[in-house]
């Protein structure tokens, strides 16, 4: 009976645990507009803006800033970041679709024809966990 309540107890809060993203994102190259940071949990919905799972901001300081995501469940999730010089809270690209400001993603770079894959940039959370990313 004792391990019934104990599992009853201590298991449903352990799933349900929350957990915060420490983000620090080095390289800013300027104080220009914001460091925006995207929270994806799938390869179907990387880099999908109308399917990213959570979001955070910072204004840019040039160097590094550090930012928090926080409330998440333990699970795997990739980050992608970008420096929206302008402040227009979006990705400006040029014709081609290249990005014309700087863009990073967590545990991959860009590579010479597009963005990485998810499992490229996918980590584990299980508690509180930072992150460096190189912008």
């Amino acid at each position: 009976m004792r391990t019934l309540t104990l599992c009853t107890f201590v298991i449903p809060v352990w799933l349900f645990s929350q957990n915060t993203i420490s983000v620090k994102v080095h390289n800013v190259s300027s104080e220009d507009g914001k460091i925006n940071v995207a929270v994806y949990d799938s390869d179907e919905s990387f880099l999908k803006f109308d399917k990213v799972l959570k979001t955070g901001s910072v204004e840019a300081q040039e160097g590094m800033v550090a930012l928090k995501i926080e409330n998440m469940p333990a699970g795997e999730y990739a980050l992608a970041v970008f420096h929206d010089e302008n402040s227009n809270n979006k990705l400006d690209t040029n014709w081609l679709g290249i990005p014309k400001e700087k863009v990073a993603f967590s545990k991959a770079k860009m590579h010479t024809f597009g963005p990485p894959k998810y499992k490229e940039c996918v980590f584990s959370v299980n508690s509180d966990y930072e992150i460096n990313i190189e912008l």
